[in-house]
Parts: C-alpha cells; structure tokens; sequence
C-alpha cells in the first residue's frame, strides 16, 4: 500500500493552526494510517468502531465510512460490524450509524442491480437522459444505436421510471416502432389497459396516439425506440402519468 497523502488539514487549519494540521496530515494519517503492521481495511474498520463508541457521528465519521467502502468493506460486513458494537457502545448509537451507512451503501445495490441488467442484454445503458429529465419520472438512459437513416435508441428504465403521457405528431408517415430487449415494462395507449413488455415483445405506435411506456415497479426495463420515418415529425410531451394509474401495475 502506498503511503497516505493526506492535506484536509492545511486545507482547512493551515493558517489557523498549521501544528495541529501538520500532526493530521503528517502523523495521524501519513505515518499511523500508512503503518503495515494492521492492513488498511481492518484499520478502516476499527476507525468506524472508534467513532461509533465515542458518539461521533458527524461528517467525519461520513468520511471514514466512505474510507472503509473503499478500502472493501461490504454492505453486510459494516451492518455486522454496526449491530455488534452496539451491545456495547449502545443501541441508540448504532440506530444513528446505521442511518449513515445506509446512505453510502446504498449506492451498492443501485450499481449491482444496474450492471446485472446491463449484462443481460446486447446494448449498453448508455449514459442518463438528462435531456428529456422533464419528461420522466425516475431515472432513464440513453443510448444511440443508430442515428443515421433510421433513428434507433436503446432507453433504460429504472425500476418505476415511466416517461409522460406523450404523442408523436407527422405530416406524413412518422410514428414509433418499441421492442423490449431486455427487463420488464409497459406500454399504455389512452383509454386502454397497459400492455406488459417482455424482452422481444414489439409495440408498434401510431402518429396521434396519446402513450406511455415505462418499467415495472420491481423491474429495470429497456426497450429499443425505432424512430418511423416521417414527414415534420415532433413529439408533443403531455401530463405524467399518475400514482393510481402507474400503482395498479405490478
């Protein structure tokens, strides 16, 4: 392990109290953290345990908990190492460290569940949809497949992520073409029930037709979105589509 550069110190007491930032940055974190003698992540545990006994739960125990992920400590190894110290250190301490290590692991199974889908299809995810954020509720991604003669895209959906009610608008021909490549979604025309989307499942669209389509609520779900060549073709984006209407899907 490399030696630990450390200058949180200088960077906030070095003019105040540039001793007391010489013995964080220099002692405290580059000679006792970069010491062999303990590995790295059993020094990061021990840290977390120290913080916690003491009732420390500010940024810094924030800090040493994102230092102990780093350093490998899984989900269910820092839920372990929380409920057990807090036989000792005291239950209302563990409650507050845990809402902490809650946060910085929870990104964990976000990333997990989004690269298992990733891997279970051909296309990339594609980077967020930032561009079109307005118009969906949840999270989507984007990614071209092909934007030359026929527009195609490959958009993800994370679990309960469904786009506005919507309709494409032609002078002529125009429309949308979807076909589910991997999860699992819906697809609902006005005035109609919602259609279930598995992966090959093609939903063809019409110019005109007020629409939706998103994930399940348990499910990531991408669909290729296969522009129907057209004439001044636009989209008009409408109202989200509501809690009682989405809620009744499963």
């Amino acid at each position: 392990m490399e030696k630990i550069v450390q200058t949180a110190g200088r960077n906030a007491l070095g003019s105040f109290a540039p001793e007391f930032a010489h013995y964080n940055d220099d002692i405290l974190f580059g000679e006792n953290w970069s010491n062999q003698d303990i590995d790295h992540k059993t020094r990061c545990i021990i840290t977390v345990v120290a913080l916690m006994s003491s009732g420390v739960t500010d940024s810094s125990l924030r800090y040493h908990l994102e230092n102990a992920k780093k350093a490998g400590v899984t989900k269910a190894e820092i839920a372990a190492v929380i409920t057990h110290v807090a036989f000792y250190a005291g239950w209302p301490k563990g409650w507050a460290v845990f809402n902490i290590a809650k946060e910085v692991w929870t990104e964990d199974s976000v990333t997990d569940a989004k690269s298992a889908h990733e891997n279970g299809m051909v296309f990339p995810i594609g980077a967020p949809n930032d561009a079109y954020a307005q118009y969906f509720v949840g999270q989507s991604y984007l990614s071209p497949v092909s934007t030359s003669q026929v527009g195609v895209f490959n958009v993800t959906f994370e679990p309960g992520c469904r786009n506005n009610w919507h309709i494409h608008n032609a002078a002529k021909g125009g429309g949308q073409i979807l076909i589910c490549v991997a999860g699992r979604g819906y697809y609902q025309e006005w005035g109609k029930d919602a259609i279930e989307m598995n992966p090959g499942d093609c939903i063809n669209i019409p110019v005109g037709v007020k629409h939706w389509h998103g994930a399940a609520p348990d499910s990531w779900f991408s669909h290729l979105a296969i522009e129907v060549p057209g004439e001044n073709g636009s989209n008009k984006w409408l109202e989200a589509v509501d809690a009682e209407t989405y809620g009744k899907l499963k």
